[in-house]
């Protein structure tokens, strides 16, 4: 692109979902003849996408829209929080457009007013030719930029959430569930896999919700009928050959329905499912969906049906209310059910949440002695089921190359938020990012595997 290309600057904070908005964003941009710098000094305007989940993502965000203001001036912001602008102005009052999350004509409109895209009078009524993307510039033709590496990519399935969890208020900053077509996500992933990617992640507010908004339409994708649901996504995403990972997914019956898929190798034996708590009590006070299911006697029945299933959860400890027996309800839970990768966060109260008016609340040194408490026997756990793995050969998905080392994933482990598999020989084999590899287990610890590649018989 020519140096006189209006420049853009983007900071992207948030969860997956938040990763996609800001690919759009991007996308949107460079189509439109941005160029997309790394620096403040080298952009002439800053977009923002914000996080307003939990308090201390507020606090992130505040400080980044701060730093861009006192770095280049001229800053655009977009995200959950600002679903939130009083808040965002009392803190950075020149900001130049604060817009909700998924608002992209907003921040669109935003930046051509604050940088309006270069104008070619003999060019730009000539329809735009579809290129594949140069190498290396994140661009998936048909698809668009993505931030991930080009190995693996997010597919967000939907929008919004239509419960309303106490300590959540996702609900009013990306409203209730809008389901994407089916047809349309299958359309997409293939480009996906045309532009080289090996591994989705399926993401969403709540992936077993899929489609009950629409009454989950039928569609046509490859001359085959597809309803709008998670199982029938699932059986089409099986047929491109892709590692294919489930992310919040909430244990309804249902869900049992993908698990034979699982089994047969058509998408990954991997469900994160976050079941926040185990007290049947704390469950209520949380408004959870799925309360009443019987939780463990569920993992059972799909670890049945596919042994090498990998589930991974979220918890929160010392929630409003939760007395010494609701914790040990929870922590009999984790050790009955031997989760694979688990995450735990002491409760924070979140502007606006219904939690924040239930009575009992849990002093601050409670919490924490609870999540240590709670995080040593997961810590116990994840030790004693990654060691059962020692001597295995198992499918790993290369990320990265550090010295002697390759980094990479197994079936069981998530970008970033699960564990890794370091193999030792990876640089003395020429093993490269996106690379598939068998791996022969050597060693474990309570978060990583450590092997060699294996020979081939």
């Amino acid at each position: 692109m020519s140096a006189k290309n209006p420049k853009v600057g983007f900071v992207s904070l948030g969860c997956p979902k938040a990763l996609v908005d800001s690919e759009r964003i991007l996308t949107q941009l460079k189509v439109e003849g941005y160029d997309i710098v790394g620096s403040y000094d080298k952009a002439d305007v800053v977009v923002v996408n914000t996080c307003g989940f939990i308090e201390s993502a507020v606090n992130e965000s505040l400080d980044a829209i701060g730093e861009a203001i006192a770095e280049n001036g001229k800053v655009i912001v977009t995200g959950c929080l600002g679903k939130r602008p009083e808040e965002i102005r009392a803190a950075h009052p020149g900001v130049l457009s604060i817009s909700g999350p998924q608002d992209y004509t907003s921040v669109m409109s935003a930046v051509h007013a604050a940088l309006p895209p270069k104008h070619d009078p003999f060019t730009d009524l000539l329809p735009t030719p579809r290129k594949r993307g140069k190498k290396d510039d994140g661009m998936i033709e048909g698809v668009g930029l993505k931030l991930t590496p080009k190995h693996y990519a997010y597919l967000k399935i939907s929008e919004g959430c239509n419960h309303r969890c106490s300590f959540c208020i996702i609900p009013s900053m990306r409203g209730d569930l809008v389901s994407r077509p089916v047809d349309e996500v299958l359309r997409e992933a293939e480009k996906l896999a045309m532009g080289g990617v090996k591994e989705l992640l399926v993401i969403s507010q709540d992936t077993s919700a899929y489609g009950v908004d629409v009454k989950y339409a039928p569609k046509t994708w490859r001359d085959r009928e597809y309803q709008t649901r998670m199982t029938d996504l699932a059986r089409g995403l099986g047929e491109l050959g892709l590692w294919t990972r489930l992310h919040y997914v909430y244990p309804y019956p249902h869900v049992d329905d993908v698990i034979p898929l699982m089994a047969e190798g058509k998408i990954l034996p991997y469900l994160d499912v976050p079941l926040q708590h185990a007290s049947p009590r704390i469950l209520k006070l949380m408004k959870r969906p799925a309360a009443a299911e019987k939780q463990l006697e569920r993992i059972l029945r799909w670890r049945e049906i596919c042994p090498e299933l990998t589930i991974r959860s979220t918890f929160i400890v010392g929630f409003p209310g939760e007395t010494e027996d609701d914790f040990e309800q929870l922590l009999d839970f984790i050790d009955a059910a031997e989760l694979d990768r688990v995450g735990a966060f002491p409760y924070s109260p979140v502007t606006g949440a219904k939690a924040n008016d239930l009575p009992d609340a849990v002093p601050e040194d409670v919490k924490q002695e609870r999540l240590a408490r709670f995080m040593e026997l997961q810590a116990q756990i994840s030790a004693e089921k990654l060691e059962r793995k020692v001597g295995t050969v198992q499918q790993v998905i290369i990320d990265a190359i550090d010295g002697d080392l390759a980094i990479g994933r197994s079936k069981g482990d998530a970008p970033e938020i699960d564990g890794t598999v370091q193999i030792q020989d990876g640089a003395a084999h020429k093993l490269k990012p996106g690379q598939f590899v068998d791996v022969r287990i050597m060693g474990a610890d309570e978060h990583d595997l450590f092997g060699l590649v294996a020979d081939k018989d």
